[in-house]
């Protein structure tokens, strides 16, 4: 299990990419805009599009954050 909360997957072959918190699948993110937004609402409040691309919590997993289609 990851040591980071947030779990960002690969892009799906459709676009998007899989945002899980603490195990927790909260939806389909599409752009930075999309992961912010479900971070906010998981509770992560306080990053923005920039420190989330930054943030230690945050696992890239096959792409970093500007990578959103396959």
């Amino acid at each position: 299990m990851s040591a980071r909360p947030v779990i960002v997957s690969p892009p799906s072959p459709t676009g998007g990419r899989r945002v899980r918190v603490n195990g927790e699948t909260l939806g389909l993110a599409y752009d930075l805009g999309d992961l912010v937004e479900f971070l906010r609402r998981a509770g992560l409040e306080g990053l923005d599009e920039v420190e989330v691309t930054r943030s230690g919590l945050v696992e890239w997993r096959g792409g970093g954050p500007n990578v959103w289609t396959a």
